[in-house]
C-alpha cells in the first residue's frame, strides 16, 4: 500500500493526436463545404458559364488597365509573385518543415506532410491538363505564364503550404503570439498571391478562387485523415 504522505500520480496527459481529429460537424461544415465549392467552380469553368466568364473578363480588364498604368506597383507584384510566393518557394518551406518534423522523431507525420504537398502539385497539374483553360491574352502584357490557367498553381500551392504549416504550428502547441503571427502571415500570403496573379494578368479570377478552394479542401482532408490514422495506430 502506498503511504498516505505520498501524492497521487498525475493523470496521464491526453495523446496529442486526439486534438488532430476535428469533430464530425466541423468536418462536414468545412471540409465538405470547401470541396463542394471547388467542384462547383470547376464545373462552371469547364461549362464556360456565361456570367462567370463575363465577370472574369470584367475584373481582368480593369486590373490590367491599372497594371499598365502603374509600372512600379506591377514590378513589386512580379517580385512577390515570382520570388516570395512562387510555388517553388512554398515547396521549399514545406520541405524545411518536413525536415524539422523528421528530426523531432515524428517520421509518419513528416512523410504525411510531404505526401500532401506532392499530391497537391500533382492534382494541380492534372486539373490544368484536363480543363485546358486559356489564360488571359493582352496586346500589351505586363507578365507571362505558361501551361493552362485553371486552377492557379500559385494560389493552390500557397494555400496548401500555409495550411500545412498552420496545422503543424497548432499541433506542436505554439505560443499564442506565434499562432496569431502565423495566421496573419498565412492570410496575407494566400490573399496576396491571388491578387498578384490577377494584377499581372496571367489568371482569371475563378482560377484563383478554384486554387484557394482546392488547396483548402486538400489540407482539410489531410489533417482529418492523419488524425484518424494516428489515433488508430497509436502514433
Amino acid at each position: 500500500m502506498r503511504p498516505s504522505s505520498l501524492p497521487a500520480p498525475p493523470p496521464p496527459a491526453p495523446r496529442p493526436e486526439a486534438r488532430d481529429t476535428p469533430p464530425p460537424g466541423a468536418v462536414t461544415a468545412v471540409g465538405a463545404g470547401l470541396l463542394a465549392l471547388a467542384l462547383l467552380v470547376t464545373a462552371l469553368v469547364v461549362a464556360e458559364w456565361g456570367p462567370l466568364v463575363a465577370l472574369d473578363r470584367e475584373v481582368a480588364q480593369w486590373l490590367h488597365r491599372q497594371a499598365v498604368a502603374e509600372p512600379g506597383l506591377t514590378r513589386a507584384n512580379r517580385i512577390l509573385s515570382d520570388w516570395v510566393w512562387d510555388p517553388w518557394t512554398m515547396r521549399a518551406l514545406t520541405a524545411l518543415a518536413v525536415v524539422v518534423v523528421w528530426r523531432r522523431g515524428e517520421r509518419p507525420l513528416a512523410m504525411w506532410v510531404a505526401a500532401t504537398s506532392a499530391l497537391g502539385s500533382s492534382a494541380q497539374q492534372t486539373l490544368k491538363w484536363a480543363v485546358d483553360r486559356d489564360r488571359p491574352r493582352w496586346p500589351d502584357p505586363v507578365d507571362s505564364a505558361h501551361f493552362a490557367a485553371f486552377p492557379s498553381g500559385h494560389a493552390m500551392t500557397v494555400t496548401v503550404t500555409c495550411g500545412l504549416l498552420l496545422w503543424l504550428t497548432h499541433r506542436h502547441g505554439a505560443a499564442p503570439w506565434v499562432w496569431r503571427t502565423a495566421v496573419a502571415v498565412a492570410a496575407v500570403s494566400v490573399a496576396g498571391v491571388g491578387f498578384t496573379r490577377l494584377w499581372l494578368g496571367v489568371h482569371w479570377g475563378s482560377d484563383v478562387v478554384g486554387g484557394w478552394l482546392l488547396g483548402g479542401g486538400l489540407v482539410w482532408l489531410s489533417v482529418v485523415g492523419y488524425g484518424r490514422l494516428a489515433l488508430s495506430r497509436g502514433w
